[in-house]
């Protein structure tokens, strides 16, 4: 049915075609919405409200149980969503784009949305969502592994540092259970100079703990290196 539609539209004509299209596009991801929850998590831990932020991120950002998390987890799981969007919700959906165009967008956030509602891995849920969780592990292979390269880049544009971003990434991507996850993750730890820990699970980066004030400069490093992957695509995009 996308399919139709924009060829409906594009009979209109090519600027009308190119707005919609620009139009839909923005819709499979969410800059504005990923940064917006980092950042109402950070002012209550910055407030010293714990409760409140432990709320906001459970309610904006994450899945796990965060009644107990202390400061320093709050902020490293905000920082740990900050980096595992940036290849679900930003740079995913323009690799789809790219090679697939609108409905290969929004095949891949149908599938990303799939796998956050029923890929997990307990009791009843865990037949019905192992075949969402491992689709989008598929999809976003490639994806995952750009964005912590153009991390790396980004990181040198947001003045932080890069052969901490290329060092981590590398040597500790695979400590996550999932094949994709660990790469953002790792590049943003040592971007930073941080470790990022949750509790039985993983430890990322050789820094010290978080603190509320380094959600900030994440959403910094995200911000260049979602830039530098709207560039690299365009291009792409321009000589395919």
């Amino acid at each position: 049915p996308l399919s139709l539609i924009l060829s409906w539209v594009k009979g209109l004509g090519q600027l009308f075609y190119l707005v919609t299209s620009a139009f839909l596009l923005k819709m499979t991801f969410s800059l504005r919405g990923l940064i917006r929850a980092a950042l109402e998590v950070q002012r209550p831990l910055v407030a010293g409200d714990l409760d409140r932020a432990r709320r906001l991120l459970s309610w904006h950002l994450v899945s796990r149980d965060t009644s107990r998390l202390e400061e320093a987890q709050v902020a490293s799981a905000t920082i740990e969503s900050i980096a595992e969007n940036l290849t679900d919700s930003l740079i995913a959906p323009l690799f789809f784009y790219v090679f697939f165009g609108l409905p290969g967008a929004f095949a891949y956030r149908f599938l990303n949305t799939a796998d956050a509602m029923l890929g997990y891995r307990d009791g009843y849920r865990d037949n019905l969502g192992k075949g969402a969780a491992r689709l989008d592990d598929l999809a976003n292979y490639i994806p995952a592994r750009l964005a912590a390269l153009f991390m790396v880049i980004g990181a040198w544009m947001a003045r932080e540092n890069v052969h901490g971003a290329w060092r981590i990434m590398r040597g500790h991507h695979g400590r996550t259970a999932s094949p994709n996850a660990g790469w953002t993750m790792a590049a943003m730890a040592g971007a930073l100079g941080v470790t990022l820990e949750k509790v039985g699970c993983y430890s990322l980066g050789e820094g010290g703990t978080c603190v509320a004030a380094i959600i900030g400069r994440a959403l910094r490093v995200m911000v260049f290196t979602f830039a530098l992957s709207v560039a690299f695509f365009g291009l792409l995009l321009v000589i395919i």
